[in-house]
């Protein structure tokens, strides 16, 4: 069974940073494309960035390109984010997923249980 575990999140001041990690458990994700989702309160939930399985192709939503990083470590079966510069529109929910490097969620096959971001002004 495959398990993608967020932690990272938390309350932080808008110009702090944050970093979210994603560890996967009962998938090897170093043949998986991964990325990141955002899902506010009212809002659906929207691409935030994504990665290819060697690490060499990311992508990011233009509202955080320059202030989000995605990594991955595959030794460690674990995918991060990054956040720096954070500003008060980013506060949502935050998810990692497996399988694709897609805008679009349902091109995701796992999904973890999201962690909260919440940054103040």
């Amino acid at each position: 069974q495959v398990q993608l575990v967020e932690s990272g999140g938390g309350l932080v001041q808008a110009g702090g940073s944050l970093r979210l990690s994603c560890a996967a458990s009962g998938r090897t994700i170093s043949s998986y494309a991964m990325g990141w989702f955002r899902q506010a309160p009212g809002k659906e939930r929207e691409f935030v960035a994504s990665i290819n399985w060697a690490g060499g192709s990311r992508n990011y939503a233009d509202s955080v390109k320059g202030r989000f990083t995605i990594s991955r470590d595959n030794a460690k079966n674990t995918v991060y984010l990054q956040m720096n510069n954070l500003k008060p529109e980013d506060t949502a929910v935050y998810y990692c997923a497996s399988g694709s490097t897609s805008l679009i969620p349902k091109r995701y096959d796992y999904w973890g249980q999201g962690t909260q971001v919440t940054v103040s002004s």
